[in-house]
């Protein structure tokens, strides 16, 4: 018999706990569940459990990201060819995971979740950073959007921001999936999708303003990050090039935009204070919009930007962070292997972004 390492065994128990809680939770509930059914369906002992979640809410956060991250990109999904069909194959994706008729696997991972929104909306520590989450897939769809705008424009003229259109898409996706959830069969697919169509089309006053910001500052400092997991091509990233850094906490993710405006190479790297039970929430937020965004929209449209979970402060310190938190917010730019600016506070990624050899001394 092979013996196993503490880490080997840990990521076993880890697995074990994963799987017992998911059928817990399935079966009772969140709010019913209990810690010593988890521990006795895992054949562990309640302090294994802990040992590797700190509470029940944290488990089941884990349980639902690591369910959304296994997921399967479904086969029949073709990317659209102009933006309708982008996000019509979208909503397609999207709808086709819903718990439309009697579907136990869909009916399963429905009741699985359905006590999220009621668990965020209870905790008042859970309602902003998650309300930035939902705001963070509506910018990611918003620039996949904006990359499939028809070209009739004037020259040089930057696409039309899409990102309210996108807000109102998400909108539409997340009610039909809450009304699927507690009233199985209203929902009509085809109409959600249609009505997602005709929503890309939709003409709103969106616009986006440069924030007023302190001036980066010249730094000369090694920058050598360890390899991580990109959250929206859902695959290992180096994140060594050149470009922008942004070390947003989950209070701050309105930054993301800022950075990405000018053009640049982005890397958003997620921290909070609370990584047990946030870390699992951001990658379980995300994960549901980047599911149904890479079948539907071409590589090329995908957002140019990388975004990466720092739970243990190890990218925020590699970038000179040495306390994070929800509020953090600062961003760096990487060139040649070198941290040569740095901005800290409000809006300091479009400072960063700005820079390009106007960094004050």
């Amino acid at each position: 018999m092979v013996r196993l390492s503490r880490v080997e065994l840990q990521e076993r128990n880890r697995a074990k706990v994963l799987a017992a809680a998911r059928e817990e939770f399935i079966e009772r509930g969140f709010r019913d569940a209990k810690v010593d059914a988890i521990a006795e369906r895992a054949e562990l002992t309640r302090g294994a459990v802990y040992s590797n979640f700190p509470g029940k809410r944290a488990l089941y956060f884990a349980v639902l990201a690591d369910l959304a991250e296994r997921a399967t990109e479904p086969s029949h999904a073709t990317p659209g060819r102009d933006l309708r069909e982008a996000v019509g194959s979208f909503a397609r994706t999207w709808v086709t995971r819903l718990p439309l008729a009697d579907d136990g696997s869909a009916l399963d991972a429905a009741r699985l979740g359905m006590d999220l929104v009621s668990e965020v909306s209870s905790d008042e520590r859970l309602r902003k950073p998650f309300a930035q989450l939902t705001k963070l897939n509506a910018l990611l769809l918003g620039l996949a959007m904006e990359r499939l705008q028809p070209p009739e424009r004037p020259a040089g003229a930057p696409p039309p921001r899409s990102v309210r259109v996108a807000e109102s898409i998400w909108t539409t996706l997340q009610g039909a999936s809450r009304l699927a959830a507690s009233a199985p069969g209203f929902v009509e697919p085809f109409d959600v999708v249609s009505a997602c169509e005709r929503l890309a089309g939709l003409e709103l006053s969106d616009w986006w303003a440069a924030p007023q910001t302190k001036a980066a500052q010249r730094v000369e400092q090694l920058w050598a990050p360890p390899n991580a997991v990109d959250l929206v091509r859902r695959e290992q990233v180096a994140l060594d090039g050149d470009g922008i850094v942004a070390v947003l906490g989950l209070h701050r993710l309105a930054g993301v935009e800022q950075a990405v405006r000018i053009g640049d190479e982005v890397t958003v790297v997620l921290v909070t204070s609370s990584p047990e039970e946030l870390m699992p929430l951001a990658r379980l937020t995300i994960a549901e919009l980047t599911n149904c965004l890479r079948p539907a929209f071409p590589v090329s449209a995908w957002p140019r930007l990388k975004i990466v979970c720092d739970a243990s402060g190890t990218l925020a310190a590699a970038a000179g962070v040495g306390e994070v938190g929800d509020d953090t917010e600062v961003a760096i730019r990487v060139e040649g292997g070198q941290l040569v600016a740095r901005a800290d506070g409000f809006g300091a990624g479009h400072a960063i972004a700005v820079t390009r050899g106007k960094v004050a001394n």
